[in-house]
């Protein structure tokens, strides 16, 4: 072997081993989230609700169990699976269901997003709630910045000074500044699901014209794309590390970098077809 192929060989096995590391991590980051969310609906489902409501309060489990899905669909068809084991009709029908699904997650959270902004858009300011402790006792939590805690009278007086409330929830409520953070969130929440469901249409784009042996322009122009949205997406994660969120803030770090993992399996498969095709695109 030589020195220039030992090289290769290093490299592909140190990135290997940082894409296997990523994942590992955003495991641990997907059970934060499940954590995370039934502390959350604890309060704001504390007294029942319909189906939709309690998926909204999960909507961010139900989304990483969709991209998960994903990521492990796109391992296969890029590096794990040889070209014999994916032309196996069973196999592609396989990967095709779980795609599917997949999707549904994702476009569930979509949706749930929408569905989040249009119940925030019509909260409106609580009529003659000056004090949080007009609230004490009646099973009613203070909520800003998704730090929620139950108000009673050993504790009102120590959530907020502002005589301006919004009830976010029939059992939630939040000063002013917490209704400007949570309008600020939920608009970013509605943002970052639309550019990573963009960001998989165009990676999912990248792979089946690559299934096809397909290296052309067509291929460079959508990889562009998704670097140009990655540059979004950290937009995102920044803001959330600012409002103090920084576990949200390294999650959406991990993803881009899960995905980006990808694209190295695919340039080292684009690297791979243009061997076999003597360099023709």
């Amino acid at each position: 072997m030589s020195q220039l192929e030992s090289e290769g060989v290093e490299h592909n096995s140190r990135r290997q081993w940082i894409k296997w590391l990523v994942y590992s991590l955003l495991l641990l980051n997907f059970a934060f989230y499940l954590f995370q969310e039934i502390e959350i609906a604890s309060h704001a489902l504390r007294r029942g609700g319909t189906l939709l409501q309690w998926a909204q309060e999960f909507a961010t489990t139900i989304d990483e169990l969709g991209w998960f899905g994903l990521l492990f669909v796109f391992e296969l068809e890029t590096y794990l699976l040889s070209d014999d084991a994916y032309r196996k009709r069973r196999v592609r029908w396989s990967l095709l269901l779980v795609r599917l699904v997949c999707y549904v997650l994702l476009f569930h959270t979509l949706f749930a997003r929408v569905n989040g902004w249009s119940d925030f858009v019509g909260v409106s300011q609580a009529p003659g709630l000056f004090d949080l402790c007009q609230l004490a006792g009646k099973d009613i939590s203070f909520s800003s910045n998704y730090i929620a805690d139950l108000i009673t009278v050993e504790n009102c007086q120590n959530f907020s000074d502002s005589t301006t409330y919004y009830f976010l929830d029939p059992t939630v409520v939040t000063d002013q500044r917490g209704y400007e953070i949570r309008q600020q969130l939920t608009w970013i929440d509605l943002q970052d699901s639309v550019t990573w469901i963009l960001v998989v249409f165009l990676i999912d784009l990248a792979v089946r014209l690559q299934n096809r042996n397909i290296i052309d322009q067509r291929l460079t122009i959508a990889l562009l794309i998704v670097r140009l949205m990655y540059g979004l997406l950290l937009l995102h994660g920044a803001f959330w590390v600012y409002l103090g969120h920084w576990v949200w803030g390294w999650d959406q770090f991990l993803w881009i970098a899960g995905f980006w993992a990808i694209e190295g399996n695919l340039s080292e498969w684009k690297s791979e077809i243009l061997e076999d095709t003597g360099g023709k695109q």
